[in-house]
């Protein structure tokens, strides 16, 4: 071998050896980033033990089965002068296929059926809270224990310009929201599921909860973390053009810090609690409106308003927008449905109260190149309210 050709060969030795440490860590990456999140319940940790004794038990039969057949082939093939045997029934072989399997189908039903029961066990909360599932957004109203009272709405708090390619991406990337859900460590949460528009899905991993959230029905599910945290989720069911961009946000706080968390709570609602009978200024009701405009109009109208026609028409010179204020108070306290057109307008009347009902219809009646003149009092809306 000439020195050329020996430094090309150990290059390309050296190159294959490279390849293949990069592809097995690159592997066992993967390995693990396929597997569950870490659990942080009880009832999660079971969810994942069980996963790993299915697996495991999977394996199991994976290498008895192929390992019999390829010995089977091997052992009996034609170049070593085996003779084929003719047979039909054999009782014993019968029995073993059919009972073998029965009992492994018991011992994995057994654990799977325990860990099914104590998944629906909701009884005894030491706080319930209800969950409603919006396009797009998640509403938290407390109703059993210190929290009680409590509600507020969680939107994605990831800026639109990240969302459109124009700034780098954060660590939390479509996984942050505004007002995240509190609860205390150790106490077991019940949470009562259910959605406004379409079906949607609630659901944290290391919780091991995915509940879906159905309009007109009321599902339950629970979890008690055992660790401080802050634990994210998604919603996990298609529900619309900004699907995925309805994030969870749970965190996990010592007792004392759930308690200060619930008297802020307190405190801000009262603070904020809009009369729907005062009389607003325009610049008011604008500054007002854009604010609730960019946290629930944006994803679909644009902040251009123009919208994403044919799906989202814009409101930018829209005869609604700009036509009888009436008309446009009623779709969007009640919302619209249509046949023959692509999606439907979503009804805010109980997702926003009056004030910002009001606020949000004069932004968009005077903005862009709307120019109606007009501001909407929020006892307009009051009066219309069904």
């Amino acid at each position: 071998m000439t020195s050329a050709n020996h430094k090309l060969w150990r290059d390309g030795r050296a190159a294959i050896v490279t390849a293949g440490l990069t592809a097995f860590a690159g592997i066992s990456d993967a390995a693990y980033q396929l597997n569950f999140q870490p659990p942080v319940t009880r009832i999660a940790s079971e969810i994942y033990d069980l996963h790993m004794l299915m697996m495991y038990i999977v394996i199991v039969i994976f290498c008895v089965v192929f390992g019999f057949m390829f010995y089977s082939i091997y052992a009996h093939r034609k170049s070593v002068g085996y003779k084929a045997k003719q047979f039909h029934e054999n009782a014993t072989v019968e029995m073993i296929w059919t009972v073998v399997p029965l009992i492994i189908l018991i011992g994995m039903a057994y654990p799977a059926t325990s860990t099914l029961l104590r998944l629906k066990d909701t009884s005894s909360p030491d706080i319930t809270i209800k969950i409603v599932g919006y396009q797009w957004k998640w509403g938290y109203d407390y109703l059993k224990g210190e929290g009680e009272g409590v509600s507020f709405l969680s939107t994605l708090s990831t800026p639109r310009d990240q969302i459109t390619g124009s700034a780098q991406k954060d660590e939390h990337y479509l996984l942050e929201v505004d007002n995240p859900m509190v609860v205390p460590v150790g106490k077991k949460v019940r949470l009562l599921i259910t959605a406004n528009d379409v079906i949607h899905a609630w659901w944290v991993p290391a919780f091991g909860v995915k509940q879906d959230a159905i309009p007109g029905f009321v599902r339950d599910s629970w979890f008690k973390a055992d660790k401080e945290g802050v634990y994210r989720g998604q919603c996990a069911e298609l529900c619309g053009k900004e699907h995925g961009f309805m994030p969870i946000v749970v965190n996990v706080v010592p007792l004392d810090k759930y308690a200060a968390w619930v008297t802020e709570q307190k405190q801000k609602s009262a603070a904020a609690a809009d009369d729907p009978d005062k009389q607003w200024t325009m610049d008011e009701l604008k500054a007002r409106g854009e604010k609730v405009y960019a946290a629930n109009c944006v994803a679909c109208h644009q902040a251009t308003g123009k919208g994403l026609p044919p799906a989202f028409p814009p409101l930018d010179g829209s005869n609604v927008v700009i036509g009888p204020k009436l008309k446009q108070i009623e779709t969007v306290l009640n919302g619209v449905v249509k046949k023959g057109t692509p999606t439907a307008m979503v009804a805010f009347g109980k997702q926003l109260n009056d004030v910002e009902l009001a606020a949000v219809i004069t932004f968009t009646r005077n903005n862009w190149g709307n120019k109606t003149g007009e501001a909407i009092q929020p006892a307009e809306v009051k009066a219309l309210r069904k």
